[in-house]
């Protein structure tokens, strides 16, 4: 197995080698690496999809603006497999959940920068179980930058929501790219069970499947 490629311009890595993965890289140029390394045919359907946005909104009114992503027309079982291949390498590995000794090591410590008053070590240890529940679906790399950056900018002591959402900022990007994978993913497969096990929906199903959405 080859070392990893330094490079931006990374060529497509055949099933079975790791994806090029650098937490260290800003987020854009972790996510193009990523692209690059994926099989040609994902890379076209990636380029091809459609994105669109709209508000959400919770019972304290406008949270944010989210992005929808639509595989384009011609998504074919084999485009699936290949999504899936790439997918479950990016769960299992870049976005796997920290382990626990480490996520509770990093809460503990990050929380001992900024002591609480009056807080016995019993207390402290508790939070510190909360804070690890709370964060226990990031990617290790993720809670490490977002403790990072808080020792770094901040004076105060965190809650569990502000850290939740410097991880969320910290793997975005990937994030973002798995759902467009598993998207492509489910377009596939759906191809298959229409079309017979093989070839593409035919463009009038794809338009019709889309209007259901």
């Amino acid at each position: 197995m080859s070392n990893l490629h330094p490079f931006p311009a990374a060529p497509a890595v055949p099933p079975g080698l790791p994806l090029p993965f650098d937490p260290a890289m800003a987020p854009a140029l972790r996510g193009r690496m990523l692209r690059e390394a994926l099989p040609e045919p994902l890379q076209r359907l990636l380029d091809r999809g459609q994105v669109g946005r709209h508000s959400r909104f919770t019972e304290d009114g406008f949270a944010d603006v989210v992005e929808d992503w639509t595989p384009p027309d011609g998504v074919t079982p084999r485009h699936a497999a290949l999504a899936r291949r790439a997918l479950a390498e990016i769960d299992e590995t870049i976005l796997a959940p920290a382990p626990a000794n480490h996520l509770l090591g990093r809460v503990l410590a990050l929380l001992s920068h900024f002591p609480a008053k009056a807080t016995t070590p019993e207390v402290e240890q508790l939070l510190a179980m909360d804070w690890a529940d709370d964060l226990g679906e990031f990617p290790a790399w993720a809670i490490d930058q977002a403790a990072r950056r808080w020792r770094r900018t901040r004076k105060w002591r965190p809650s569990i929501a502000e850290i939740r959402a410097l991880c969320e900022e910290a793997c975005a990007t990937e994030r973002a790219l798995a759902e467009r994978l598993r998207a492509i993913a489910l377009a596939g497969e759906r191809a298959g069970e229409l079309g017979g096990g093989g070839g593409a929906v035919r463009p009038v199903l794809a338009s019709a499947m889309r209007r259901m959405r």
